[in-house]
């Protein structure tokens, strides 16, 4: 009796100690933020710069309680939209390039992961040698220099479309902007400075391709010069949109809304209009700067407006021979 009283002592002592045992230390990082998938002969990465909240006083063109409705259906608090930014890597085997870098130094809080992450992925800076901007808002262009003016892709060449040069690097548009938004041109200015240096920054203009790889078109509204880039291999294609959507659970299913950030509202949502149709017939992929990393995946036609269908975290490339169950 003795001894089994002993043994249930000690058992005690043991689960009591359990019970009160510290739990590991909480790590409290993410995975690198890369995403890689294979369109064609193309491999695309994803990259993950960093978020920021909005807030949905900034969206037009639906009554405020619709589009907390919508927000709530999605479990997004009413006050503050989480976005994510996004930039993304193309190797076609010629060449690496890079779609839009992020928010950079600009946003010091939550972004300038860029570079991390790219070298996560497997890449280095010095080896894009291809960039080319959507269009030439902070988010989009802070990442391609540091905060000194450093260029941080030194052996790339810098594309722009000539809409986007003639707005944001045009001393007179500069003059002639409100107060409030003058330092978003000497943003743009200070980011593409060394760039401009060393004659790596170029123009063209959509539809030109600048690269044999890439088709462009415009999709004006958002900016005076937003641009949509098209890369096709084997019969699948892959169109990086930049802009023409910030809010996923209001604008899919109203894509008439448009935010304040856009310069021709109703230029936006015909462009947003325009490239959604052409995507949900095609069934081609979409990838945009804003939507929730890793900015993947494609539009299907609903009852009302779009449905998004993001990418399915998975190989990079499914086996031909992959086995069906049944």
């Amino acid at each position: 009796m003795k001894k089994m009283t002993a043994v249930l002592a000690l058992s005690s002592l043991f689960l009591m100690g359990s019970a009160w045992a510290d739990a590991p230390a909480q790590v409290r990082q993410q995975v690198p933020g890369y995403y890689r998938l294979a369109v064609g002969q193309n491999e695309v990465t994803a990259l993950f710069d960093g978020y920021n909240d909005l807030s949905p006083s900034l969206l037009k063109g639906l009554a405020d309680d619709k589009i907390r409705d919508l927000l709530a259906q999605h479990k997004i608090d009413a006050e503050r939209m989480p976005t994510s930014f996004n930039a993304f890597l193309v190797n076609t085997g010629k060449h690496l390039v890079m779609i839009d870098s992020g928010a950079g130094h600009c946003v010091p809080q939550t972004a300038g992961q860029l570079i991390p992450n790219m070298e996560a992925s497997g890449y280095r800076p010095e080896q894009v040698d291809t960039i080319f901007l959507t269009h030439l808002h902070l988010d989009h262009v802070c990442g391609l220099s540091d905060a000194s003016g450093k260029a941080l892709f030194p052996n790339a060449t810098v594309y722009v479309p000539q809409g986007e040069a003639d707005y944001w690097l045009d001393p007179a548009k500069e003059a002639s902007a409100p107060a409030n938004a003058k330092e978003y041109f000497a943003i743009a200015q200070h980011a593409l400075a060394a760039y401009k240096a060393t004659g790596h920054l170029k123009t063209f203009v959509p539809p030109a391709s600048p690269i044999p790889e890439v088709q462009t078109a415009y999709a004006v509204g958002h900016t005076p010069g937003s641009t949509v880039y098209r890369f096709a291999s084997e019969g699948k294609a892959i169109n990086f949109i930049g802009d023409l959507i910030h809010a996923p659970a209001v604008q899919f299913p109203h894509p008439e809304v448009s935010i304040r950030f856009d310069v021709d509202a109703k230029k936006a949502t015909a462009s947003r209009g325009q490239e959604f149709n052409a995507l949900a017939k095609d069934g081609e992929w979409m990838a945009a700067a804003h939507l929730a990393f890793p900015g993947i995946g494609h539009i299907t036609t609903s009852a009302q407006g779009y449905s998004w269908n993001p990418a399915i975290y998975g190989p990079y490339q499914r086996a031909a021979d992959v086995p069906l169950l049944k």
